[in-house]
């Protein structure tokens, strides 16, 4: 549409507030597909059915939004077959087997900095840090919520920051389907403006570091340290970090099975930039390249089990599957979200916005306020992908339409997506974590959250003062 209209905002908003009300966010998703296809009709709703079923299937026309849906089902693979063949248990034994934490402060820093160090994926992330660190927490009498609090916060916001894997792949693509000239630049730009993101991964340092509890994590904090792992009537999520399988000769599977892997799909990927960008990495295509790399990823791991002799193909096919399909409804999520997109940028749905809060918001609360509507969407759906999806779409046309710096508002939807998935109980990341941590999960979103907040007050501020200066 050449004019866009007050309805062009219909399709998210019906989106949002479904998602809040029914907790179904793919339903949700394709009940603003189906409203703004009949909007497009011509108010049909009937061809706005059969027009919703065609924006799906027109997801996949765009080379690079198929390449990350695809993407997301091989990590799944890749994360099972790691965890299967005991990649993440021989490297749990050898951090232990050479005691290279002795105290509490030494423990909490090695969940901090295994956050840090294995970006490739948020859900390994949460999976090798608490596995690593459970024990040692427990050994020195530290609560297993401030494990979950600690590597909650450097999964997804370590994540976001980096364009070398999944994360900065679906932001790439959802910053290139806004007709933003070279998207990898621009995310990239926009890393220094993610406030939320840099605050939490600080904040959980200092924590770490000058000992703050606050709040409920002070009485967990007490509790553990009176010899209660948990609370009377706490239940702890299931520990899928613990199920691993040992070698078939009964010995410790070695740990370079989890870690050649990964550092294959992190040498693969400024590579396959270099390639697919003809010798210019920033003009490389991130989606083909985090595709390219995870296939890497799981080539390597596969043949290193080929040349033990530990599994057999059918066995790690099997395995394969079972990881594909683990993921599945993630990628069916950010199907339906791209979708929604895509339908919102023929309705001038972030037009419109721009246009309306041009005339409405103080530019210096531009930023600020994206922030706070990605925070909300975030944390009512438990999908910090699925608010990309909704929000980048809408905050560059504002700051293209306004002349705003791409990068500051760019970096305010993707901080309030992280803050809102980071406090949201229902979101993926924190359940990991409270499974990861063997951590009742209601204890875990009671004691992060303060922490949370205060990371969020902080970065608020930080658009604020932004907007004067970018």
């Amino acid at each position: 549409m050449t004019d866009p209209s007050w309805y062009s905002v219909l399709p998210p908003v019906l989106a949002i507030v479904l998602a809040i009300w029914t907790k179904q966010v793919i339903l949700s998703l394709f009940a603003g597909i189906w409203i703004g296809s009949t909007l497009l009709a011509g108010f049909n709703p009937v061809s706005g059915v059969a027009d919703g079923i065609d924006a799906l299937i027109n997801v996949f026309s765009d080379a690079g939004d198929t390449r990350v849906l695809v993407f997301t089902l091989l990590i799944g693979s890749l994360i099972a077959t790691i965890e299967h063949t005991g990649g993440v248990r021989g490297f749990v034994h050898f951090l232990e087997s050479r005691q290279w934490v002795h105290n509490r402060l030494r423990a909490q820093f090695l969940a901090w900095s295994t956050g840090l160090i294995i970006f490739i994926e948020s859900n390994i992330t949460l999976l090798v840090a608490g596995s690593v660190s459970r024990p040692l927490f427990d050994r020195y009498k530290l609560s297993r919520e401030k494990l979950a609090y600690i590597i909650d916060a450097t999964s997804a916001p370590v994540c976001a920051m980096i364009p070398l894997n999944a994360w900065g792949a679906v932001i790439i693509g959802l910053v290139a389907s806004t007709g933003v000239e070279n998207p990898l630049e621009a995310f990239i730009a926009s890393i220094p403006y993610n406030f939320y993101a840099i605050t939490a991964i600080i904040l959980s340092a200092v924590v770490i570091w000058k000992n703050i509890d606050i709040g409920p994590m002070k009485k967990a904090e007490e509790r553990t340290q009176g010899g209660d792992i948990r609370w009377p009537g706490a239940t702890p999520m299931v520990d899928i970090s613990e199920e691993q399988i040992e070698d078939k000769r009964g010995k410790v599977p070695s740990a370079a099975l989890m870690l050649i892997p990964i550092v294959a799909m992190v040498m693969m990927m400024p590579m396959a930039l270099y390639i697919t960008g003809n010798g210019n990495l920033i003009e490389g295509s991130g989606s083909t390249s985090v595709l390219w790399s995870v296939i890497v990823a799981i080539l390597v791991a596969w043949l290193m089990n080929f040349v033990h002799g530990e599994h057999s193909v059918d066995e790690l096919m099997r395995l394969f599957m079972k990881g594909a399909g683990g993921l599945l409804p993630i990628a069916t999520i950010l199907l339906f979200a791209l979708a929604l997109g895509d339908i919102a940028k023929l309705l001038g749905t972030g037009v419109y916005v721009a246009t309306l809060v041009g005339n409405t918001i103080p530019e210096p609360l531009l930023a600020p306020l994206v922030f706070i509507v990605s925070a909300f969407i975030a944390f009512s759906v438990g999908s910090s992908w699925g608010t990309f999806a909704i929000m980048i779409p809408i905050a560059i046309p504002i700051a293209t339409t306004l002349s705003l710096p791409i990068p500051l508002l760019l970096g305010a939807a993707i901080s309030g997506a992280i803050f809102g998935d980071h406090a949201s109980p229902i979101s993926d990341t924190t359940v990991v974590a409270s499974m990861a941590s063997a951590t009742d999960h209601i204890d875990h979103v009671k004691t992060q959250l303060p922490y949370a907040l205060v990371a969020a007050a902080i970065a608020a501020t930080g658009f604020f003062l932004a907007s004067f200066v970018a």
